[in-house]
């Protein structure tokens, strides 16, 4: 029997990289997937790769009106929803606080934010309902960035940071209906996450880093040598989405490769 068989999920942000991948995982596991992407470009690819296997839907996660667009279109589509899975975010450019110019802080801080933040509670509180008469599952995405430094720049970090402690919070409102739990990645290989319009990054994506170069950092500082994919982060999240997880909820659980286990006083290996 596969993990997500007759379960209907939507991925949010699932256009591009993490999320898709975690489409793919969710579709191999027998869900009927939707997806909530604001590009419609990738709308288009998905429609491309899936055709009718995945209810593709345009909209802003951080858009009341389009969350709730989302709702209505897979419940007329499946009569039912049993997780949602939040995979959206933008990254920070990993700018240093002081190399932010004063005066563009503000707007980074709101368009961070609002994608990261806002973006999970707007999810949270529209299919609230709908997860609870299934008793479904909420899976949010944090990042090994919310547990040590150097993930990324001081908001996004403080973003992730924010969705760690949102966990817990959700857990407990929306108990015993309704499951909450999260995942903290660290590196994924191919990552899209854009960067911000606040400072000028928002054409640019994770994956412009060299590769070379990132592998050798990555292997440098991380226990297990091989960086993920996408797809390899997909049983974790279908795990916390399906109803065979009865005994997780308010946890986030930090997938990073040992990274956070690093040498402190050993030299690491050549």
């Amino acid at each position: 029997m596969q993990m997500l068989d007759g379960d209907v999920v939507l991925v949010v942000g699932g256009g591009s990289g993490l999320g898709l991948g975690v489409v793919r995982h969710c579709l191999a596991e027998g869900a009927r997937v939707a997806v909530l992407e604001v590009s419609g470009a990738k709308v288009e690819q998905l429609c491309e790769e899936f055709g009718h296997d995945v209810l593709a839907i345009r909209g802003d996660v951080t858009e009341l009106a389009d969350v709730e667009s989302a709702r209505d279109q897979v419940l007329a589509a499946y009569g039912k929803v049993n997780a949602v899975i939040a995979c959206q975010g933008i990254f920070d450019g990993q700018v240093p606080l002081a190399d932010v110019e004063p005066q563009r802080l503000a707007a980074l801080f709101d368009e961070v934010f609002h994608v990261n933040v806002l973006g999970h509670l707007l999810v949270a509180r529209v299919f609230r309902d709908a997860l609870a008469e299934q008793h479904g599952a909420l899976v949010l995405t944090s990042s090994t960035a919310a547990y040590a430094a150097d993930g990324g720049g001081a908001v996004y970090t403080a973003t992730k940071g924010a969705i760690r402690s949102l966990v817990g919070q959700l857990a407990f409102e929306f108990a015993p209906d309704i499951r909450v739990n999260c995942v903290a990645p660290a590196g994924i290989a191919g990552s899209r996450l854009a960067g911000p319009g606040a400072l000028g990054l928002d054409e640019s994506t994770q994956d412009a880093i060299p590769k070379d170069a990132f592998l050798q950092t990555f292997r440098r500082v991380s226990l297990l040598h091989e960086l993920p994919t996408a797809e390899e982060y997909g049983p974790v999240y279908a795990f916390l989405a399906s109803r065979h997880n009865t005994i997780m909820t308010g946890q986030s659980i930090v997938a990073d490769q040992g990274l956070l286990n690093r040498p402190v006083l050993t030299p690491p290996s050549a």
